[in-house]
């Protein structure tokens, strides 16, 4: 009986991925009425409940007291600078840099410093409109009782600020130490604390 529970859940979760997916890729009317909503809100927004629930689920949320989500809009692409003063030289001719971390990151960190009494779980996108994306934040209540007496959320949450120390999935993507072996022992602890030592 368990088993079988167990199965209808699994076929249940992989059906509404996929028509979360085809949603997406097919633009249909309710991704694109959500887009307009969603441009309507504050760049950071608190929300009910994870809109992808199986990717949420996949990343460690779980419907329970301490623990929230937030959708965040960020721009993308790459970052006019300002203008530079130190001389003409060539490393200061461009005008036009890319970020050296995701909007998904810089999406965390947005998240955490709205809600600066939340730690950063996890993060997935959600959609995206012209140059605008938007991602959901799964946060930890660090005071909440529940989250403290629970043996896998108490070590994240002891973490304190995961998002800008690069700890998360992404953080840790961008720091390069998404893999391990051949390769990636100068990236370890990172690039410049390996450089000094």
């Amino acid at each position: 009986m368990l088993l079988l529970a167990a199965s209808v859940r699994m076929s249940m979760y992989k059906e509404m991925k996929g028509s979360f997916q085809a949603g997406y890729k097919e633009r249909s009317d309710l991704y694109k009425q959500r887009m307009v909503s969603w441009r309507a809100d504050p760049p950071v927004k608190r929300i009910d409940g994870p809109t992808n629930i199986t990717r949420a689920r996949e990343l460690g949320y779980r419907a329970k007291q301490g623990v929230l989500v937030a959708r965040v809009r960020v721009k993308g692409g790459k970052k006019k600078r300002d203008t530079v003063g130190g001389g003409r030289k060539p490393s200061k001719s461009g005008r036009f840099f890319s970020p050296g971390k995701s909007t998904q990151a810089i999406a965390e960190e947005r998240a955490v410093r709205r809600f600066s009494n939340c730690e950063v779980l996890n993060s997935y996108f959600v959609g995206d409109a012209g140059s605008e994306r938007f991602y959901e934040v799964i946060l930890l209540d660090r005071s909440s009782p529940s989250i403290l007496h629970d043996s896998v959320f108490k070590g994240i949450v002891m973490q304190k600020g995961r998002a800008y120390r690069g700890l998360t999935l992404k953080g840790r993507k961008h720091r390069g130490i998404w893999v391990k072996g051949y390769g990636t022992i100068k990236r370890r602890p990172s690039k410049r604390g390996n450089l000094r030592s």
